[in-house]
């Protein structure tokens, strides 16, 4: 089973003074390329998040939010340092009466100066840190069971575009029998009028024909696509399906498409290894988004 690399997933509590919310999006990536937005008290487990981010969600650019609502308003008041704010507030004053400036706003303007007021946000409990930790997990698993439907709606499109290259190696394999006449008798015509047929040498012109035959002759790459197009929808079903394995499957029928384009000479089959590269670059374009 395949998963998408595009996925969604939040989760949230409510509990006494506040509200706890973990929200994760992803699109295609060939790596994991993680953005993690963390409230400051939560920056002693950055490292413990992103490990586990780089576990659960493997690949993809990926935007990992942790959002605290607290509605407590002792926690979010700030302290006051008296010090400093007097410091701050006599330089000011003192200045302003040497420039001759009024001083009717010094306050306001000293409150605002660095870290006259601070707020604590160094560290956040273990019992918090616990119900964070228990909202990142269900995010995680709502977040797997999107990128897991889009997966399966992802594969039913992969199986169906394996099914037209194999269709259409169906179709080639009932043109195929009639490239040796029909290039017999173009030869034929061609050396009756260009020498007349009366001297026409037609042991050298089987020897040309089976030279024909051994030179364009798809059996082996008709063999192999098929294989291939088989192992890729095996691969599909397995537990541990991945979009590098498949993608590297998917050269590997490309390249028997290319040689038998190449060995065709046929017009009908060109038309058909024509359809069968479509198809295929369909198949590499939802192979991007595979995890």
């Amino acid at each position: 089973m395949i998963k998408s690399m595009t996925g969604y997933g939040v989760a949230s509590k409510d509990i006494t003074g506040g509200k706890y919310t973990v929200e994760i999006k992803s699109l295609n990536s060939k790596f994991l390329e993680l953005n993690l937005k963390l409230p400051k008290a939560y920056s002693e487990k950055e490292f413990f998040l992103r490990n586990e981010c780089n576990r659960l969600i493997e690949r993809g650019k990926a935007t990992v939010s942790i959002i605290s609502e607290n509605n407590n308003v002792a926690a979010k008041a700030g302290a006051i340092n008296h010090e400093l704010l007097k410091f701050y507030y006599n330089e000011l004053k003192q200045t302003a009466a040497e420039l001759g400036e009024a001083t009717t706003n010094l306050m306001n303007l000293t409150l605002t100066l660095p870290e006259v007021i601070k707020f604590d946000e160094s560290s956040i409990s273990e019992e918090e840190w616990k119900t964070v930790l228990d909202i990142f997990y269900q995010a995680i698993q709502n977040f797997q069971n999107f990128r897991e439907t889009e997966g399966k709606s992802l594969e039913k499109d992969l199986v169906l575009r394996i099914q037209n290259i194999l269709n259409f190696l169906t179709e080639v394999e009932v043109h195929e029998p009639n490239r040796v006449p029909v290039f017999r008798e173009r030869l034929n015509n061609y050396l009756s009028e260009a020498v007349g047929k009366e001297v026409v040498d037609y042991n050298r012109l089987e020897q040309e024909l089976i030279y024909f035959v051994d030179k364009f002759d798809i059996t082996e790459e008709k063999v192999r696509l098929r294989t291939h197009c088989n192992y890729f929808i095996q691969t599909l079903a397995e537990k541990d399906a991945n979009g590098k394995k498949l993608g590297f499957i998917s050269q590997e029928i490309g390249r028997e498409i290319n040689t038998m384009g190449s060995k065709a000479n046929d017009a009908n089959i060109q038309k058909l290894v024509v359809g069968m590269k479509e198809e295929l670059e369909k198949i590499k374009e939802q192979l991007l988004n595979v995890l």
